[in-house]
């Protein structure tokens, strides 16, 4: 970066700029004055290429002491465990909330001593009409513009390229990840968003968002949680004060899970993958080995579903559409998402799913309501979730069923490999955060089917056409809807539905 000449400043002025001190201006060598219009600079600021800047009442950089940006997510009331960073990915950041030298490590990196703060518009961003940005670090790339929109408020924010801001959004010491939108007044505090997250009107807190995280409503919180591939209802809300001594509680849901409108969850909890959550959930539970469950709560009971969810038209809308939605450009791609249906990962919930409902049985005998983690799962409900664990079980031939998985906020990954790369970290061999990054990405695979059980293949397919006829019958789908939709569950479509990374 150099500082401004005589001529770029005296442009910028001709165009309603004004600087509290203009020598702490620092632009790239391509910066071009006239793209810069009617804007307020203070403190520290600085500017790449290819930027277009205008109606902008404050930029700023504090000139407080550059301390890494640091904030907490999941537990609100807790340490720091992310560091904000240019280069942070979903699996970056899960790995610093998972292990502690890790977060060092990055932490380490990012300390720049008594340098004072700055504010930095990266190359390839477009800002219009912003009422403050403070202390942030905003970077787009060529085919990836990042763009603020007007009366956007940021502090403490960085973004990766591709990322939207705008509508009176107000978001502060936070991440916006790559094609990720947040805008119509929607609130962020301390939280983390991935690549393709959709946010507008409601708020978020402390809250981790891994990929294609969607809230449209203004009375939607998103607060002490971990989520991907998650849809708020409307009026969904959680709750981090569960014993009233601060906000230090936090839960997880899952990979592909839904609250419908009015769902409250009070944290801890944690609820399995592609599960639906009714009601005002208080009993704490962790449902991790009941995927596909709608989960009921009414007053002080909850009524669990196993495995009633892959039959829905829902399921198979959503694991067809979300990579036909990945709207990222191929230079902002860092964040690793695992598309396949089914992957190692849900199988191997399924297969404990089975297990435990065995068990229950086992353990219980046979009784009209089986009881786990607090919740009621009704006789009828267990016998058929067994039928459903198995049919997904007998999707395909699986070789990976013995082994462990974890997903790292949206990528799915053997747990063994993440010990190795922890092993490198600690040892030496991976010394930076740009290191870690490409040795987690070394780990991308895919997991195409094979092996294909026809015959489960097409009793599925037929469970979703019949749900799809039900919701026809209830006259908001018209016939020619339901057709179109008919005609796309096809047996060669069911296997080839997939985008392998």
């Amino acid at each position: 970066m150099r500082q401004l000449s005589n001529d770029e400043v005296i442009v910028l002025e001709s165009q309603r700029c004004w600087a509290e001190d203009w020598s702490a201006v620092k632009v790239a060598d391509g910066f071009d004055a006239s793209a810069v219009r009617n804007t307020n600079f203070y403190g520290r600021v600085e500017i790449g290429e290819h930027c277009r800047i205008s109606d902008v009442r404050i930029l700023r950089g504090s000139g407080k002491k550059d301390m890494p940006k640091v904030i907490s997510v999941l537990n609100e009331g807790g340490d720091g465990n992310v560091v904000l960073c240019p280069e942070l990915t979903a699996q970056l950041a899960w790995m610093m909330i998972h292990y502690h030298d890790i977060f060092m490590m990055v932490y380490e990196q990012h300390y720049h001593g008594d340098k004072g703060r700055c504010c930095r518009v990266g190359d390839y961003c477009v800002i219009e009409g912003a009422t403050k940005l403070e202390d942030c670090d905003i970077h787009g790339c060529e085919g990836a513009v990042t763009y603020i929109g007007p009366d956007v408020i940021m502090e403490k924010v960085v973004t990766a390229c591709g990322a939207e801001i705008t509508d009176g959004a107000k978001v502060y010491d936070s991440f916006v990840g790559e094609a990720v939108h947040i805008g119509r007044g929607f609130v962020s505090e301390s939280s983390l968003f991935f690549a393709n997250t959709y946010m507008d009107n409601g708020e978020a807190c402390a809250a981790l968002c891994g990929p294609f995280t969607c809230s449209h409503h203004k009375s939607t919180l998103l607060i002490g949680g971990q989520y991907s591939f998650y849809n708020a209802g409307s009026n969904t809300n959680q709750s981090n004060h569960a014993y009233k001594m601060g906000p230090i509680h936090w839960g997880t849901l899952e990979r592909g899970v839904k609250t419908a409108s009015g769902c409250h969850i009070l944290w801890p909890a944690t609820i399995g993958m592609f599960s639906m959550v009714m009601g005002k959930l208080t009993q704490h539970p962790d449902l991790s080995r009941l995927p596909f469950s709608y989960v009921m709560a009414s007053q002080d009971r909850t009524y669990v579903v196993p495995g009633v969810n892959i039959k829905t038209v829902g399921i198979w809308r959503d694991i067809t559409k979300w990579p036909r939605r990945d709207s990222r450009k191929e230079v902002a791609s860092n964040d690793i998402i695992t598309f396949d249906f089914p992957n190692p990962l849900i199988l191997q919930s399924v297969k404990k799913g089975k297990e435990l409902l065995e068990r229950l049985v086992a353990e219980q005998g046979e009784c009209e309501e089986y009881h786990y983690q607090k919740c009621l799962i009704k006789k009828n409900a267990l016998d058929n979730g067994i039928r459903y664990y198995e049919l997904i079980e007998a999707l395909c031939d699986c070789e990976w069923a013995d082994k462990e998985y974890v997903d790292m906020l949206g990528f799915v990954v053997e747990r063994k490999d993440i010990d190795t790369v922890v092993r490198r970290v600690n040892s030496g061999f991976v010394n930076d955060s740009a290191a870690l990054v490409a040795a987690i990405s070394a780990l991308r695979r895919g997991y195409p089917v094979r092996n294909i059980d026809q015959k489960a293949y097409l009793r599925w397919i037929d469970m979703v056409k019949a749900d799809a006829k039900k919701e026809y019958n209830m006259g908001d789908v018209s016939e020619e809807q339901l057709d179109e939709f008919i005609s796309g569950v096809r047996w060669r479509t069911a296997v080839q539905l997939y985008k392998n990374q």
